[in-house]
């Protein structure tokens, strides 16, 4: 059972979302008016989910969506009847993972749901695997470095050189690459 934020300017939708979430089997964590203020709001109720119905989102909102997308991602579903292309792929910029035109239908809400959660987890896998190859690629070129000063100021070849780095590593029971940016 997840927990639900969901934003929608009209009252008598929101009851009707939150009416078809509870049915799917969610929790309804708070019902908001706008996504102003939404990163605060989020931090207070730490919502698993966030569900927007709106004609078409604001550029307000998309600017809050991923301000908070950046800094503590959720997956978000966007019911909307704006099927603007550029609107559309401004949302997913956003942190959108679902965006649903012609807007809330209460029977295509746990499936929409279902497919936002896993576009989500896919997505924050494919940002750690990003983050991981681009921390271990900056790694490789501080040792590349570290070597070439070695076997320049010292006259090693490159096998020597990389000796070198992984015995100090091991003395000092550090990792390769900071006693590689050491050097």
């Amino acid at each position: 059972m997840a927990s639900v934020l969901v934003i929608d300017e009209s009252q008598q939708r929101a009851v009707e979302i939150c009416t078809g979430l509870i049915q799917a089997g969610h929790q309804v964590a708070a019902v908001l008016p706008s996504a102003l203020e939404l990163v605060a709001r989020i931090e207070e109720i730490k919502p698993d989910i966030i569900l927007i119905e709106t004609e078409s989102p604001s550029r307000d909102t998309l600017e809050h969506l991923g301000v908070m997308n950046r800094d503590m991602p959720r997956p978000v579903i966007m019911f909307s009847q704006d099927d603007d292309q550029d609107t559309i792929r401004s949302a997913i910029r956003s942190g959108v993972a679902a965006y649903v035109v012609d807007g809330f239908d209460i029977d295509r809400l746990r499936p929409v749901v279902d497919v936002a959660l896993a576009h989500f987890e896919e997505h924050q896998a494919l940002k750690r695997e990003l983050a991981e190859t681009s921390r271990k690629l900056s790694e490789r070129k501080v040792i590349e470095r570290a070597k070439g000063i070695l076997m320049k100021s010292r006259g090693m070849d490159e096998e020597a050189a990389y000796g070198a780095l992984r015995k100090l590593a091991m003395e000092r029971s550090q990792p390769l690459a900071k006693v590689a940016g050491n050097v």
